[in-house]
């Protein structure tokens, strides 16, 4: 069993979209599902799995932390919680608990976006199933994306223009702080990359299809901008459909 906890480890290496890849994206798929049936729920009922939802994120994420600090891996260069869905793992549990709309706006279009990236192409490296790694980052991104698509679903939260508009601004205001933060930790410990913004990732990611650093980051502001208007519009189709419905009635 300790081996599916070592850090060097020797198993099978992660494979994208392999037997296990597939099979955890499906079960992700059909938790959200599931969780549609609390719709009609009580208030306690829909408290008592917000609560859940916002505890095995924030244990799960804390567990990736033990974990490279029990094998000396542990660094400022590398851990600080700076990474988007690192954040707004974070901040996805206070969302959940005391139903924060502003948080939700950011977890909602950076965060399911984000997250459903990392699902896709899981920074896991020599992590195979069933290392704890890979059930950590698929736990991690998987319920992030859940936390917003709950809060939509079942608790009756939406998004609008102004939220896309309050994201973006925040968002790139954070790229900014970030790339400096990088620059800053590289010139004292050797180099560091949160967000991506430095250079691109040794593991597989959407950026090996984009040009060169630094050219790959305004197709990032673009992708995100994309990833924004996919997310918003099922409301854009309802908002339209109710303005038919009142014409016509």
């Amino acid at each position: 069993m300790s081996q599916y906890f070592a850090y060097d480890y020797t198993g099978a290496p992660f494979v994208l979209f392999r037997t296990w890849h597939l099979v955890a994206l499906l079960f992700i798929v059909l938790l959200n599902v599931g969780l549609l049936g609390f719709r009609k729920s009580s208030e306690k009922t829909r408290t008592a799995v917000r609560w859940t939802i916002a505890i095995v994120l924030w244990a799960d994420e804390a567990s990736w932390h033990i974990w490279n600090a029990y094998w000396g891996h542990w660094t400022v260069k590398t851990m600080l919680p700076l990474h988007l869905c690192s954040v707004l793992i974070w901040l996805a549990g206070f969302m959940l608990i005391f139903k924060n709309y502003r948080i939700y706006e950011f977890v909602y279009f950076l965060g399911i976006g984000g997250a459903l990236q990392s699902l896709l192409t899981p920074d896991a490296g020599i992590y195979g199933f069933p290392h704890y790694r890979i059930f950590q980052t698929m736990i991690s991104h998987g319920l992030l994306v859940t936390s917003g698509i709950f809060m939509t679903t079942v608790e009756g939260f939406r998004p609008t223009w102004k939220s896309i508009l309050r994201v973006a601004i925040v968002a790139n205001i954070y790229l900014v702080i970030i790339y400096f933060v990088n620059v800053t930790l590289g010139s004292v410990i050797l180099g560091s990359n949160y967000m991506m913004l430095n250079g691109k990732p040794a593991t597989a990611s959407l950026l090996d299809a984009l040009p060169a650093w630094p050219y790959y980051i305004p197709f990032l502001e673009l992708i995100g901008v994309v990833t924004c208007l996919l997310l918003y519009a099922p409301f854009i189709i309802k908002d339209w459909r109710a303005k038919v419905r009142a014409k016509t009635a």
